[in-house]
């Protein structure tokens, strides 16, 4: 079997010749070979397929409605609304670095492959080390904090149809601006900073700094594209596309969602009161009292609500789908303990093993928050932090060591992918440092930010494995092309 007429960068066509007869097969399918890996998933997501999987995972309604209650403690409505746009600016940055090197190597659970291939022969093994770990171990985290927030989604509306703390129904979503019997003026959303709930902090600045959190949290998760680029038609191609829309689509959605809730805000002091009828959940509070005022009953909000349930649901299945192919892609390389089991396919051509150890993995880091809250906080933080930090290893290598070898494909940023890298990687520093200051003051056991403790704990556990282990079988990914394949 013999791979023919295969451009030494990027095809614009491909033929798999056996016995003298030519099969048209997909670019993608081409570059991964030459990439040195058999097509063993199932390559049938079109770019619309693949980007709708990127929205499912970044999902602007899990996002938004579980942290609004700190998006109203920090800043308000200017935080909220303005921290969107920036956020979301400094994000489509991050995201174009990406997409270039998508297409450039459109490999799933492609990450760690950019790293090795980008930070050249000495660091390879390393930087895909470091890199992967982060990812996947923060994709596990983000699982578990997704699947954490509908459980507190679905403790909220039972509070709320079976009386409430205080008496009533229930919430949410579409509806809230027509429904409220009293809106926010547009000088309110344009113009109020709120401060009078910002535990102990008076900084303008640093309130507003803290505000953007909300946002930033909310626009991760497009590296969903990447995951899934072995099985998306033209991945080259349609893998940064995939990328760059769910950031797009997120933005402009999430930005309307926002603005449309917030409309319906008035008095911010009583939505974040733990002693309101949603205890506290602001999101809730809003739409309850909304259709409550207007008709006299929450079993509107009840429904909406429900619509924003499944939305964070299938949030859930997205990110274990993420997971499951990281897994299955670093397991390929017999990097993981165990790996020919979690890179074994089903009779669907589905790493199913990968599937449920990411479940089991995100279970059992579900289970510190039955011991502390504060302790499950540092799951949040991994999976906030560490996903970033894993998108900006190998986007850091492309514009530094692997700057003079990166081969662009298909899509790239031409002269600007420098300028467009160093932006994200300063981009993506700042945030690491923000998500690590105090959120309150005094601070103690309970209001301590422990964003710091957790990454350097999973940086010196996956260090240490380097060093200790890892360094003396680990060389980075390999090849898994047949010998008598080859390429002209």
């Amino acid at each position: 079997m013999v791979l023919e007429h295969l451009d030494p960068v990027f095809p614009s066509e491909a033929y798999l010749s056996q016995d003298g007869d030519n099969v048209r097969i997909d670019t993608g399918e081409s570059r991964l070979a030459q990439l040195g890996y058999y097509q063993e998933l199932d390559r049938s997501l079109s770019v619309i397929s693949n980007f709708a999987l990127c929205f499912v995972t970044v999902s602007v309604l899990q996002g938004i409605t579980t942290l609004y209650s700190q998006g109203l403690q920090y800043g308000g409505p200017i935080s909220m609304i303005y921290g969107w746009l920036i956020a979301s600016f400094f994000t489509m940055f991050v995201g174009l670095s990406m997409a270039e090197i998508c297409s450039s190597y459109p490999t799933s659970g492609g990450l760690y492959y950019w790293s090795a291939k980008l930070a050249g022969p000495s660091w390879a093994p390393f930087a895909s080390w470091l890199t992967c770990w982060f990812n996947m171990v923060g994709q596990w985290a983000n699982t578990t904090s997704v699947d954490f927030s509908l459980a507190q989604m679905v403790q909220v509306i039972i509070l709320l149809s079976t009386g409430g703390k205080n008496g009533g129904v229930f919430l949410l979503m579409v509806l809230i601006p027509f429904v409220a019997p009293k809106r926010a003026s547009v000088e309110y959303i344009s113009t109020h900073f709120n401060t009078d709930t910002a535990v102990g902090i008076q900084s303008k600045p640093y309130i507003f700094v803290l505000g953007l959190l909300m946002s930033s949290y909310t626009l991760a998760g497009y590296d969903a594209s990447v995951h899934l680029v072995e099985e998306t038609k033209s991945a080259d191609r349609n893998g940064p596309k995939g990328i760059i829309s769910a950031i797009v689509v997120s933005f402009i959605v999430g930005w309307g969602y926002l603005l449309g809730i917030t409309f319906a805000v008035t008095d911010i002091p009583h939505l974040v009161n733990p002693n309101n009828d949603a205890g506290g959940y602001a999101a809730a509070q809003l739409f309850y009292e909304a259709f409550k005022s207007r008709y006299g009953s929450g079993v509107g909000g009840i429904i909406c609500f429900g619509v924003a349930a499944v939305a964070i649901f299938f949030c859930g299945m997205g990110t274990i789908t993420n997971n499951s192919r990281m897994v299955y892609a670093f397991s390929r390389d017999g990097a993981m303990p165990y790996s020919s089991v979690w890179h074994k396919l089903n009779k669907n051509e589905v790493p199913i093993n990968a599937v449920w150890l990411s479940v089991a993995i995100s279970f059992v880091m579900a289970l510190t928050s039955l011991l502390s809250l504060v302790a499950f906080q540092s799951m949040v933080s991994i999976a906030t932090v560490g996903i970033n930090i894993s998108y900006v290893i190998p986007i850091f290598y492309r514009i530094t060591l692997g700057n003079k070898t990166f081969t662009r494909g298909p899509f790239n940023l031409g002269r600007y992918g420098m300028v467009v890298g160093w932006i994200a990687v300063m981009w993506v520093a700042a945030m690491t440092v923000l998500f690590s200051l105090p959120v309150a003051y005094p601070i103690t056991r309970d209001t301590f930010n422990y964003t710091p403790a957790a990454i350097g704990g999973l940086l010196i556990l996956v260090v240490s494995w380097w060093v200790l282990d890892a360094r003396h079988w680990f060389k980075g990914p390999i090849t898994n092309i047949d010998t008598t394949m080859r390429t002209n």
